[in-house]
């Protein structure tokens, strides 16, 4: 395993003291290299380190200046009182733990471009919109990201309908694929009994339409 996939798999378990030390390492052999110094910046920031946090974001845009994740992390940490991870302290301290019937990892169909999946970050909140029985994610900015699988989106409408509550997190993704972390926050008393996820959900499905008609369809009034 290469050391940027340990950084990686150690930002996905939670371990922010060690997904810095480890993208610091990747730095020392190329101090340019943007997607590490992202990291590097989102694990400080997640430790409260939020000076060299800045800093590190700073070094991507004076590379990038027009990268997303970077602009973003700078804009978050320059709003007074608003220095946040933007990630639940819960998640913080142990990122993406799961409980039977209330969290699911889902990988999204119909995924947007490539562009705009590399622009995702680990531990990134996301939103879910209802639309046409179907379940659209999308980012803070509102830009199409990709769609739950029917089944799954089909019970959770009935269940956020009903008046349950959820949050969702990239979990991890590439070019091509993104999985998101849902976790149910709030159970409606009529579901006290009903669980959000059953083990039988399938997270795979075959994509039917593309991502650009897909986006189409969450842009229509």
């Amino acid at each position: 395993m290469t050391l940027k996939q340990q950084a990686i798999q150690i930002a996905l378990n939670g371990d922010w003291k060690e997904a810095a030390r480890l993208n610091i390492e990747i730095l020392k052999e190329n101090p340019k290299d943007t997607e590490s110094l992202n990291r590097l910046a989102f694990a400080l920031t997640a430790l409260g380190n939020f000076k060299q946090a800045k800093e590190a974001y700073e070094k991507v845009l004076a590379v990038d200046p027009l990268n997303p994740i970077a602009q973003r992390g700078i804009r978050k940490l320059n709003t007074p009182g608003n220095h946040s991870t933007g990630i639940p302290t819960h998640l913080v301290s142990n990122m993406f733990l799961e409980e039977s019937g209330k969290t699911k990892i889902i990988s999204l169909v119909n995924t947007a471009p490539a562009k705009t999946l590399r622009n995702l970050q680990v531990g990134q909140s996301v939103q879910m919109i209802k639309k046409r029985n179907k379940i659209f994610v999308q980012d803070e900015s509102k830009e199409y990201i990709g769609v739950l699988p029917d089944d799954v989106g089909r019970r959770l409408i009935k269940f956020m309908d009903g008046g349950n509550q959820y949050e969702s997190y990239v979990k991890s993704g590439n070019d091509h694929d993104i999985m998101i972390f849902i976790k149910e926050v709030k159970r409606a008393t009529r579901f006290k009994n009903q669980p959000s996820f059953l083990l039988g959900d399938k997270t795979h499905l075959a994509i039917s339409k593309s991502a650009y008609k897909n986006q189409e369809d969450l842009d229509e009034e």
